[in-house]
Parts: C-alpha cells; structure tokens; sequence
C-alpha cells in the first residue's frame, strides 16, 4: 500500500517543501476582522478601475488576448521600454515562477537574502535548483557577502528592494556596486513589488538600471499599490531573451481578461491612484513613529509595513493582536511584519502594540 505521505509517482523534492501558508484572517470582540498580515492596499480599485472590470466581465465566455497586446503596449509607453521587454504573469509571484522554470534546474543555484520572500525558497526548490540563502546585516540586503556567495554553479541572484519583510531597502551607488561585481552569465532580478511606496532618493528605479545591463530584469506587481491584488497581475521588465523566456513559460491565457482591462485602466488613473499612495506612505511614517515612541525598534520602512524584531516573543504578539480582531504576519522566533491598513485599522494595532511593549 502507498504511503500517503511519499509516493512512487511524485517528485521526491515535495516532501521537503511546505505549502505557502497566506496571511491570516482573525476575528476579535464584537466581529471586528482586521487583516494586517498580506500586504495588500487598504484601498480597492478606483471607479474607473472597477467600470472597466464590469464592463470586461460582459466578455467572460471569452478567452483572453493571450499576448495582452494593449496591456503591454500601455506598460511600454508608461516604462519607456520596447514592448519586447515586457512579460506578464499571474502577479510578480508567478512571473518569478515563470523566470525560475526557465533558470532552474538541478545543479543550478539561486542566490538571496534570508529572511526575504518567503515564496522565493518554495518557488526555487520545485525547480530543483538550490538555495543559497545569505544572512541580513542590519534588517537588509548584504551585498557583499551575497556578491561572494555567488559560484560557477550560480544562475540566479534575487534582490528585494523593499525587502519583505523588513522593508529596508539598498540604495543606488551599493546596487550599482554590486551588478558591476556580479558575473554577466548570472541573472540578477530586482524584486520591487512596492516601488510605488519608495520615498528615499537614494533608492533606485531598477527599470532604470536594467537598460543596459543584459543580465538584469526587474520584477512589478499591481497586487499592491494598485490595489488588484484579487486578480493577480505581474509584469517583468527585462531584455528580449529574459522576457520571452518568461512568455514561454506562461501557461496560456493565465493573464485574464479582467486582469488585463483592470491594469490598462489602473495605469491610465495612475495619478489618482499614486495620491492614496501618498496617504498610506504618510500613515507609515506615523505608525512608525508612534511605534519607536513607545519603545520598540523598527528599521526605516520604504514598503506598505513595518516590521519588529519580537524574537522568541513573535508567535506571543501575535495572539494579543489576535484577540483584538487585528492579523499580523509572524515569523516565528524572528518577528512580526505589519501591513499599514486605514488610519482607524493602525489604531487598533498600535493600542495593543504600544502596551504589549510596556509591560515586556
């Protein structure tokens, strides 16, 4: 009989692999349901997102245009970027995915910071690619020791910028350092799923960086900023032999027409939808400080969170925030990442965060 955890007809490499576990809902006094623990925008689309939606959901007994073609060509003009530079994916997530079933093989070795991403090991191990994982030095990216990490056996190196989940981030002259170190037959890909919350000058737009350096390709989501994070939509920029191989690896029409229409008009009120931005960008810096007044240290953010260093006390936090409604995503023995929601939602959290430091 086969044994229901190990099977002859499954790759081995899945018994060693946990699911990704999601951020968490939890439901506190009186029904109050406060989700801090996914990252996702306080906000839902703008009107005009959301009429282009339900006039794209008249046409759901149709596929999708597999190529996207306006939605490329509105992220081309946007970008200042060939349309052949761009692929798109199922969010940021499934494009790394496509990217790492066209890098990855056994053998291969796929570089990046620990603690970041928590999907980045799960996605590289399927592949049967390694994971080099290089401590964080100071909450952040450490260049150099990743830099020095990397060997023949080297395909890949993952930079997030912002990293989640400390939010820290590495700036410019250090990026550009460490490209001009990493070998070309290596590809280095920026992870800026929250570069629209990026404030500090210093760090850099990675579309600006890509453009002539072949082995670069820069990784975007609309999951955040633009609050689609339902209809998951990613998009890859990067040179025509790093974007097609992600075209090819796309399972076809998994970029849905809703999809589609709700980033062509996500781009066209970019404005308006960067000025709520602003709003979460300015709650952020609030949150904050309330937090280091009250006696915790919190790394400067340039993402929609905050993240603190609890410790051992991190699975214990997050059941007092728990027992007020208010989800955050702990990382066991490590900390606990905090996404900004309204100012009424980062109340609630900062009550219990601000007493719960008191009184350790």
């Amino acid at each position: 009989m086969v044994s229901e955890s190990k099977s002859p007809y499954l790759r081995s490499v899945l018994e060693s692999i946990p699911p990704y576990k999601p951020g968490l809902k939890v439901v506190g006094p009186n029904g109050r349901s406060i989700k801090l623990s996914s990252n996702e925008s306080p906000h839902g689309p703008l009107p005009s997102v959301r009429e282009a939606i339900a006039r794209a959901a008249e046409e759901l007994n149709r596929y999708p245009d597999p190529g996207a073609e306006e939605l490329v060509s509105v992220l081309a003009r946007r970008l200042d970027v060939p349309e052949e530079h761009i692929a798109l994916g199922a969010g940021s997530v499934g494009v790394l995915q496509q990217l790492l079933e066209a890098v990855g093989e056994p053998g291969a070795e796929v570089v990046y910071a620990w603690r970041s991403f928590e999907a980045y090991p799960l996605l590289v191990e399927l592949t049967g690619a390694a994971s080099v994982r290089v401590p964080l030095k100071d909450e952040t990216h450490d260049l150099d020791a990743i830099a020095d990490a990397v060997t023949e056996n080297t395909r890949m190196v993952l930079v997030c910028n912002p990293n989640n989940p400390t939010g820290t981030t590495v700036r410019e002259e250090e990026l550009v350092a460490f490209l001009d170190r990493i070998p070309e037959s290596v590809l280095v890909v920026l992870d800026e799923a929250y570069h629209e919350y990026v404030r500090d000058p210093q760090v850099p737009d990675g579309v600006s960086l890509y453009r002539d350096r072949p082995n670069v390709a820069v990784l975007r989501t609309f999951s955040k900023a633009y609050g689609l994070a339902a209809v998951r939509l990613g998009f890859l920029v990067g040179h025509p032999h790093v974007a097609g191989a992600v075209r090819k690896t796309l399972v076809p029409f998994a970029v849905n027409h809703l999809a589609q229409a709700a980033g062509v008009a996500s781009v066209g009120a970019e404005e308006e939808l960067l000025e709520r931005v602003a709003d979460t960008v300015k709650e952020r810096e609030r949150v904050r400080d309330a937090l280091i007044a009250s006696g915790w240290t919190v790394p400067p953010t340039e993402a929609n969170f905050v993240w603190l260093r609890v410790g051992e006390d991190t699975n214990d936090f997050a059941a007092e925030c728990a027992k007020v409604g208010v989800s955050v995503r702990p990382f066991a023995g490590e900390g606990a990442r905090v996404s900004l929601g309204t100012p009424e939602e980062n109340d609630v959290f900062l009550s219990v965060a601000t007493s719960y430091d008191k009184r350790r």
